[in-house]
C-alpha cells in the first residue's frame, strides 16, 4: 500500500529524514512515534506529496504522491494535528466535499452524530468558529464517510474528550479492516488497543519498528 525507499530530505543543511525505508500494509494499524523533530510530520507529508524527496521515493499504491497527487489523495484521508482555518459552514464543507471527493453527506451526518457532534444544530455555523473539539469531531467524520484504504491520523484525541476518545476508538474498530491505519502520536497509550505495529523515529531514522 505505502512503500518508502531510501527517503531523504532536507530542509538547508538540516536532514529532516535521513535514508529512511519502511512498508505500510492492509490491515495494519501503526502508532509512529518520537519525539519533536524526530521526522515523524515530514514523513506523513511526504507520503501525501506535498514534499519533494532529495533522494529516495514513496509509492502509494504503486503510484508517486508528488507526480500522481490527486490519484494518490483519492484514496487518502489525513486528520491534521490542528485542523485547518475552514471558513465555510458546515453545510458548505459537506457539499464540498461530496463534490470534490465524492462522499456521501449522510455518512458524514451518520459518522458526526456517532461522535456526539450535532451537525444540523450547527449546519450554518463556521467550521473556523466550532470549538477545537467539534472541529475534530468534523473531520473524523469526514475521513471516515470517505471510506479510504489509508487512514492517517495526526494526535487525534488532542482535542477530545474521553467520552469522545471511546467513540473514537470504537468507530476505528468497526473500520479497519482492509485498510492502513497511521497514527502520529505522543501518548502510545491512547492508541495502544488500536495498533498492531510501533514505529519509533529519533533524528529522522528510523530507529525501532515492532509487531505487537
Amino acid at each position: 500500500m505505502i512503500k518508502v525507499s531510501q527517503l531523504t530530505k532536507k530542509f538547508g543543511s538540516h536532514i529532516s529524514l535521513d535514508n529512511v525505508s519502511c512498508t505500510f500494509e492492509k490491515n495494519e494499524s501503526i502508532a509512529l512515534m518520537g519525539a519533536n523533530g524526530a521526522g515523524k510530520t515530514t514523513l506523513i507529508r511526504s507520503i501525501l506529496g506535498y514534499y519533494h524527496p532529495n533522494s529516495g521515493e514513496v509509492l502509494v499504491n504503486g503510484l508517486n504522491p508528488v507526480k500522481q497527487r490527486t490519484q494518490v489523495l483519492q484514496n487518502i484521508s489525513f486528520v491534521p494535528q490542528l485542523p485547518p482555518p475552514i471558513k465555510l459552514s458546515l453545510e458548505e464543507l459537506m457539499q464540498y466535499i461530496s463534490i470534490s471527493a465524492q462522499v456521501d453527506t449522510q455518512l458524514i451526518m451518520h459518522y458526526a452524530d456517532e461522535m456526539k457532534l450535532d451537525i444540523k444544530a450547527n449546519i450554518h455555523k463556521s467550521f473556523f468558529k466550532l470549538s477545537g473539539g467539534m472541529k475534530q469531531k468534523m473531520l473524523i467524520a469526514i475521513s471516515l464517510a470517505k471510506k479510504s484504504t489509508i487512514i492517517i491520523y495526526d494526535e487525534p484525541t488532542a482535542n477530545l474528550d474521553p467520552k469522545a476518545r471511546d467513540d473514537f476508538y470504537r468507530l476505528l474498530k468497526q473500520n479497519e479492516d482492509e485498510k492502513v491505519l497511521l497514527f502520529v502520536t505522543h501518548r502510545l497509550e491512547e492508541v495502544k488497543e488500536l495498533v498492531n505495529r510501533q514505529i519509533y523515529m529519533d533524528l529522522g531514522k528510523v530507529v525501532s519498528d515492532e509487531k505487537v
